[in-house]
């Protein structure tokens, strides 16, 4: 294989995992908007489904070069939310 090859699959490499990184965050984000409009609304809620997101994140992140993202507790959503209301 020449380095022109081998440099072309380890970007292509890289480019994959980035991307996948991309869908599990989104799929963070759409949790954490849905905790949010819970606690604003006064509704019941939990951050399993954002934590759950984040240990796939955390996981994937073990294998390549994307970051990390902290597990998320409730009183970390309700502060948001009341600083967001002020």
């Amino acid at each position: 294989m020449s380095v022109h090859e081998a440099i072309t699959s380890h970007v292509k490499k890289q480019n994959s995992h980035l991307e996948q990184f991309l869908k599990l965050e989104a799929k963070r984000e759409e949790a954490i908007d849905q905790a949010v409009a819970a606690c604003a609304a006064g509704q019941a809620f939990t951050v399993d489904r954002i934590n759950y997101w984040t240990a796939q994140i955390n996981a994937h992140a073990m294998k390549g070069i994307s970051p990390t993202r902290s597990q998320v507790t409730v009183q970390m959503v309700c502060d948001y939310v009341s600083k967001k209301s002020q």
